[in-house]
């Protein structure tokens, strides 16, 4: 690893940001390690020969919190990180997006140890049937049966299996490309015995021709993954909402305004924006100089804002994750993958919550009180929460006749509520609309 630190590919990887920057810790610094009550345990007992640290990268997330667009762009990673290491005569012995994170909306490769000292003559990409499981056969699903990276990967380790696809295709369409040489082959060949000699090295004498069969197959891949990325512009249920709302266009300034004020007076280092929907509020915040992650239920929308963030280069992260049910905790003792609300725990300035409070008391049937609480332990300092009335039509939408169970519900009742938790700095209401903004600070301790 650290032949492979110190090589110029992986220099140009690090300074490409692609890579994350590493270093080796000094004794002292191991032995301050020790100390620490959070990573002192993992040290404890262990004999350390070396001991590295990377770049924090701010906001862990999982290939079952990405839409099908961002576990492409890690898939794109891996393969370009995978040929960019055999100029060095390393190979990348793991092909799994758990070594990919995000800053932001870009992709960094983070597992160091995954590089490993290849033999010339070796034409073999060992990880390219994970390769296949992780990325491709996913995005397969995805692309062909609307296939959710969460459920391909929140149960298995290690994605989906040929033969899983394969009983989701109709007769003919197993002899069709993609599907031909990523889910049938594979699948009829699986039921032949398998032998020890099938993994047994074969080597080539010339090691030029070993590179060529390798730089060919990445280049294969590329393009399988790129004829399996979803499409720009497909529409979902909510991915037409920023152009379909129920505001007026004097409401909707007015909520910008509102919005734009709090950003402009606080200046809040990180903000969480749930139900973002396509992130027009999101993109505000980035461009306020926020670091931004913005959560929604529906793919198409985190989809599009992911490929908003790329295009205009802002520090910002979608993720697929429903408030309502958020990512659990995950692998080996609940301890591989921390849930959602773990990592989210006290990590921002600002909250918003535009136009998705009523959806969490309505659809989800959450108390008011517990929504409150969970705002209260995301945020460190400042909530913005847009009140929606029973009397509202959206609100009467989803209530489907079941008002009643709502009658509660009131302003009054709305800062109560929010006083038992928060202090009331500013609140405006929207002109024609059973709807109010509130900006809120949280209250100490």
């Amino acid at each position: 690893m650290e032949e492979f630190l110190a090589s110029p590919t992986a220099a140009r990887l690090i300074s490409q940001r692609c890579l994350i920057p590493t270093r080796k810790l000094s004794a002292g610094e191991v032995e301050e390690l020790r100390k620490a009550p959070h990573l002192g345990r993992t040290l404890e007992g262990r004999e350390a020969g070396a001991v590295y640290e990377h770049e924090r990268v701010e906001f862990p997330s999982f290939p079952y919190e990405w839409p099908p667009e961002m576990l492409a762009a890690a898939g794109r990673l891996t393969l370009d990180i995978a040929q960019a290491a055999l100029a060095e005569g390393y190979g990348l012995k793991d092909a799994t997006p758990y070594n990919v994170l995000f800053r932001g909306s870009q992709p960094v490769f983070i597992d160091l140890l995954s590089f490993e000292k290849r033999n010339p003559g070796d034409p073999v990409w060992k990880a390219h049937a994970q390769f296949c499981r992780m990325f491709l056969l996913p995005l397969l699903a995805s692309k062909h049966w609307g296939m959710r990276p969460a459920d391909a990967f929140a149960k298995r380790r290690d994605g989906l299996d040929p033969v899983e696809v394969y009983q989701l295709c109709g007769p003919v369409r197993r002899f069709l490309p993609p599907f031909l040489t990523l889910v049938s082959l594979p699948t009829w060949l699986s039921r032949r015995a398998a032998s020890p000699s099938m993994y047994r090295e074969r080597l080539l004498s010339n090691p030029d021709k070993a590179r060529f069969i390798l730089d060919s197959l990445f280049n294969r891949l590329r393009r399988a993954l790129q004829r399996l990325e979803p499409p720009a512009d497909k529409d979902t249920i909510w991915s037409n909402y920023a152009e379909t709302h129920s505001y007026s266009e004097t409401n909707f300034a007015a909520k910008e305004q509102f919005v734009t004020a709090a950003l402009e007076e606080f200046h809040p280092g990180r903000v969480l924006d749930v139900g973002a929907n396509t992130g027009h509020f999101s993109a505000r915040a980035a461009r306020a100089g926020a670091r931004v992650v913005a959560i929604d239920y529906d793919l198409g929308c985190v989809g599009t804002l992911w490929r908003r963030a790329q295009k205009e280069n802002l520090d910002l992260q979608p993720l697929a994750v429903d408030l309502s049910r958020p990512s659990a905790a995950k692998g080996w003792r609940n301890r591989e993958c921390p849930s959602f609300l773990e990592r989210a725990a006290g990590g921002f300035d600002l909250v918003l919550l535009l136009a998705v409070l009523h959806h969490l008391l309505v659809t989800e049937r959450v108390p008011l009180e517990e929504v409150l609480d969970v705002v209260s332990e995301l945020t460190t300092s400042l909530a913005l929460i847009e009140y929606v009335g029973p009397e509202d039509p959206m609100f009467q939408t989803i209530a489907r006749g079941r008002d009643r169970l709502h009658a509660d519900l009131t302003l009054a009742a709305f800062e109560s509520a929010c006083r038992r938790r928060f202090q009331i700095i500013r609140s405006q209401p929207l002109e024609g609309a059973h709807r109010r903004l509130y900006l809120l600070r949280r209250n100490s301790g």
